[in-house]
């Protein structure tokens, strides 16, 4: 698991680092097997809101999906975002939750927390605050979040149920969960699996949405969805699939429409916050 995070790491501070330099950060590879637009990042958020935020907290996005646009965000609310990078979810839920409201980012990168503070800064928001550390390890204290929102990283943990876990811990009682995520439909081939969520992820992890919905029933939620938001076509990994010696005509029977971004909501129910009194 730690050698996976220094993966994470490295590859979240090099995006930073691109960002930083004007260069807009890609989920596969810096030119996305030789696109020129990353088909998994592209169009997820529209003109209004990217011109409000900073040219950087946009090109370093490597999301999924727009959490924001779904989490149906109210005035006042406080907000975590699990593993906030250059901090563009932080700062639209920010705005979305006025002045009277929190939006928290966590993150476990150095890069990403020095951009997404700078970007802060730009943008002229109080109300936004960016903390070190990691989602499975949430530093937060019980009870003290509404809504927590996440963009395509809890698929990279290699401890799921513990991030769910913590989501829970922190949420208030009625606290919705309300994340972007990449998740598998029906079967397929471990070694094809792999290799596809080596393009759409950046490092292989995505559960079955099944499996994602148990593991969230677990963790004690209720009221949950899996809302598919983009399937994931298997032209647009074909260069990248190539490079990696797979068939990618061979293998289109097995990957074909399995492949989704998805927005993934749930609730804590509302059983007040006496230890234990959820379970």
């Amino acid at each position: 698991m730690e050698a996976v995070k220094e993966v994470i790491k490295g590859k979240y501070g090099e995006a930073a680092r691109r960002a930083s330099s004007g260069i807009a950060a890609s989920c596969c590879a810096p030119t996305c097997c030789g696109a020129e637009i990353d088909p998994i990042t592209r169009d997820l958020y529209d003109e209004r809101q990217k011109s409000s935020l900073p040219e950087t907290a946009v090109k370093a996005s490597l999301g999924c999906g727009n959490p924001t646009a779904l989490a149906e965000l109210k005035l006042g609310e406080t907000v975590l975002d699990l593993g906030s990078g250059g901090g563009i979810d932080v700062l639209l839920s920010a705005r979305r939750v006025g002045p009277t409201g929190k939006a928290y980012g966590l993150d476990m990168t150095d890069e990403m927390l020095a951009l997404a503070r700078e970007n802060q800064k730009k943008a002229g928001l109080d109300n936004a605050e960016f903390l070190k550390g990691e989602i499975e390890t949430i530093p937060l204290p019980d009870c003290s979040v509404d809504v927590i929102i996440s963009n395509c990283v809890i698929n990279l943990s290699g401890d799921k149920d513990r991030v769910l876990r913590e989501a829970f811990r922190v949420l208030k009682p009625g606290g919705r969960f309300a994340v972007s995520d990449v998740v598998v439909r029906g079967e397929v081939p471990n070694e094809v699996r792999q290799s596809v969520l080596l393009w759409v992820g950046c490092v292989a992890g995505a559960l079955r949405d099944e499996e994602y919905a148990a593991k969230l029933a677990q963790a004690g939620f209720a009221s949950i969805e899996i809302e598919p938001t983009r399937v994931y076509n298997l032209e647009d990994a074909r260069a990248f699939l190539k490079a990696e010696g797979i068939d990618v005509d061979a293998i289109a029977p097995h990957v074909e429409g399995k492949f989704i971004s998805a927005f993934v909501r749930a609730q804590k129910p509302d059983c007040g916050c006496a230890p234990g009194c959820c379970q």
